[in-house]
């Protein structure tokens, strides 16, 4: 997987690709004093080992470094504070001595290295800036037409202000605007500018015109209040060109490997066969060392995925012996190559982070 974050970079704050992570950990020395610092800190009772209580702010600073919601917020990110707790305490001690866990720490965070590998974050401050530029700039019009058409159907007319507000939803960090759905950023920068701006306009039919005009005196307090308020939103844009499916069926042994590890969890008949309807079940457990999204993450890779289960007829439910499952994932998994390859998919995600992001986790800074 390719990553592009060159058209941010003059936005960009900083590029989080787990290199800093990376590099602490396999320095033994300096990784051995990092636990030394955060085991003592975390021992209130100095008995040498972890309690369960005792772990909770580890695994809280976990949650923050992943970039989950505070502990209780959420069922789904409760659940994963919970599996990360499990992994401290294998699922049933009580206390955990510094050996253990120094090596859960480490698997943890070699993870979440390899992650930020995969696909590295930039962290970009939004001050208003780049959205003066742009609709200042000579692209302003031909874009905003675009999106114009988009938003207006000849048998739909909608309110001007409804327009502004669905036109702003469509901008990018690209243009300068952070991510308008976020609960924030709609309180905030874009309520306030809407109510500054002209409410006589508010209910006015919208004609290509009259929107260009009323859009931009909008967006200009926009970027006033951005100015005043930045925002600092957490960007990733990756590309999907099948390189990583290259890479893992060129390597037979590491592709054997991988095969046979998952297929040790997947239920056989009495002669040994396997149902082609796992076939999405392996293909999702390789999925990460293929560098492919899991199945649902990315509609246009499910669709690539779907068409090479349809070549090879791979959905008619038969089973088949384990050989021959394996060939028709390699099969599957050499078509979805030649797809990307021909047609990669691009994908970019933007979440506004809404702590200072040196504060938001204190799992990489030793205590003094």
């Amino acid at each position: 997987m390719a990553t592009n974050t060159s058209s941010l970079k003059k936005k960009s704050e900083q590029v989080l690709d787990g290199s800093d992570i990376m590099e602490l950990v396999e320095n033994q020395e300096v990784f051995t004093s990092f636990v030394d610092h955060k085991f003592k800190e975390l021992d209130k009772d100095s008995d040498g080992h972890l309690s369960v209580k005792e772990l909770q702010p580890a695994v809280a600073d976990i949650g923050a470094a992943l970039g989950l919601p505070a502990q209780g917020s959420s069922p789904d990110s409760d659940h994963i504070y919970s599996e990360v707790l499990n992994e401290f305490t294998q699922g049933k001690q009580e206390k955990v001595s510094k050996t253990e866990f120094k090596e859960v720490l480490s698997d943890i965070l070699l993870g979440m290295a390899a992650g930020l590998k995969r696909d590295p974050i930039v962290i970009l401050r939004i001050d208003g800036e780049d959205l003066l530029e742009f609709i200042n700039g000579p692209s302003y019009e031909v874009e905003m037409l675009s999106v114009f058409s988009q938003i207006v159907s000849d048998d739909a007319v909608l309110p001007m202000r409804d327009c502004i507000v669905q036109a702003l939803e469509k901008l990018t960090v690209d243009q300068g605007m952070p991510p308008s759905p976020d609960s924030w950023v709609t309180s905030n920068i874009i309520e306030p500018a809407l109510q500054l701006w002209d409410g006589n306009n508010q209910e006015k039919l919208v004609s290509q015109e009259t929107f260009l005009e009323e859009f931009k005196k909008v967006a200009e307090r926009v970027a006033q209040n951005l100015k005043e308020q930045p925002v600092i939103v957490a960007h990733s844009e990756n590309t999907f060109d099948g390189s990583g499916i290259k890479r893992l069926l060129t390597n037979k042994f590491e592709l054997d490997k991988l095969l046979n590890t998952a297929l040790e969890n997947v239920p056989k008949d009495r002669n040994g066969k396997v149902s082609k309807e796992y076939l999405r079940v392996v293909l999702d457990v390789v999925a990460p060392s293929a560098s492919l999204p899991p199945i649902g993450a990315v509609e246009q890779i499910d669709k690539v995925v779907a068409d090479a289960f349809d070549m090879i007829n791979a959905d008619d439910g038969k089973a088949v012996k384990e050989d021959e499952f394996k060939k028709l994932l390699t099969e599957i998994l050499g078509s979805v190559m030649l797809q990307l390859e021909g047609n990669p998919v691009s994908i970019s995600s933007n979440s506004v982070v809404h702590e200072p992001l040196a504060s938001s986790s204190s799992l990489l800074q030793p205590s003094s």
